[in-house]
């Protein structure tokens, strides 16, 4: 098989931060609760009015090509993409963000069930076809696009999860090459959880049936309990899996790259990985949950901030949804 490189990540932040004060002007005191599944970041950003898919996805990619030369579309076999809400039903928006890109790949993938993940579930994908097929270079898209267009609305913004999410779009060009390899990736699907994570509203009725409620994700405590507990434990369990086959102890790690659902998680994966603070770089209080733009948006500012050399030995790791499905992968960073 070929080795496949993860060769350039890139990240795109909305315009609009919003700060914590805007969601507690509006929380109504009896439905706050002091979970740490809601702690609210300070930050986060919300997509302009208008902001589609295909243009965070275009904002996204942007710098890898002024990096890498617009010529490396030429060679996009393989586009995978991920939307957290899609704008275009049934289909999804993958062939928007082609068309936009100019690019007719072979493999044009909507990437639905990945989740936080996502970005580690394409990679997967992308590799075996890259290892496998002619195709010549994949491009991975994650775009999340929910947290100003579902979590502002009225009956939803005082919700203590409202406040969580933000928005944003990730990127990463994957090629066959020894030059960024990637060394092993770890997925691992949880069937008897799918499903758990619910999209309600009051009065009750399915998503796409017409009521006066809006649409939130429903959270009970017991539920959070049960996501903290998966979460905590399914994490270290990919990435010290991931580790095992390529012969590393999780504590020689240099970076340890993850989704960023809350303070809680973030803490609990390095602790369990025996990693400090300073190699697992944290967004959250930035950028809020930016679900399946977390990974590549984090590892994208630590790139630029000089904390990933050439050499270094990054895992990048997730969950999604209520734990039905997490993943980890490898990657020995070749540099920009």
């Amino acid at each position: 098989m070929s080795t496949v490189s993860l060769l350039d990540v890139a990240g795109y932040l909305p315009e609009n931060i919003v700060s914590a004060d805007y969601f507690a002007q509006h929380a109504d005191p009896a439905d706050v609760t002091a979970n740490v599944m809601f702690k609210a970041p300070k930050f986060r950003r919300h997509i302009a009015p208008g902001e589609s898919v295909a243009d965070m996805a275009e904002r996204a990619v942007a710098p890898i090509l002024a990096r890498q030369g617009r010529e490396v579309l030429r060679d996009i076999d393989i586009l995978i993409v991920h939307t957290q809400l899609p704008e275009t039903g049934i289909v999804g928006n993958g062939g928007e963000v082609a068309a936009r890109l100019g690019i007719n790949p072979e493999w044009l993938i909507d990437l639905h069930n990945g989740g936080c993940a996502a970005f580690v579930h394409g990679m997967k994908l992308a590799r075996q076809l890259l290892a496998t097929t002619d195709a010549k270079s994949a491009l991975i898209v994650t775009v999340q696009n929910c947290a100003g267009q579902v979590f502002t609305q009225e009956q939803v913004r005082g919700k203590p999860q409202a406040a969580i999410p933000g928005d944003g779009a990730g990127a990463g060009l994957l090629v066959k090459s020894g030059a960024s390899p990637i060394l092993d990736i770890e997925t691992r699907h949880l069937p008897q959880y799918a499903g758990q994570m619910t999209v309600m509203a009051d009065p009750p009725r399915k998503y796409w049936e017409a009521g006066p409620g809006q649409m939130h994700v429903g959270f009970t405590e017991s539920k959070i309990v049960r996501v903290l507990a998966r979460g905590n434990r399914i994490v270290p369990e990919v990435a010290q899996a991931v580790c095992t086959r390529i012969g590393v102890p999780a504590t020689d790690l240099d970076l340890l790259v993850t989704n960023q659902p809350n303070r809680a998680f973030l803490r609990n994966w390095r602790d369990a990985l025996q990693l400090p603070a300073e190699k697992h770089p944290d967004t959250f209080d930035d950028c809020g949950n930016l679900f399946a733009a977390g990974i590549p948006v984090t590892f994208d500012r630590a790139v630029d901030e000089g904390r990933v050399p050439a050499g270094s030995l990054v895992m990048f790791a997730g969950f999604a949804h209520a734990g039905d499905f997490a993943a980890a992968a490898a990657v020995r960073w070749g540099g920009r």
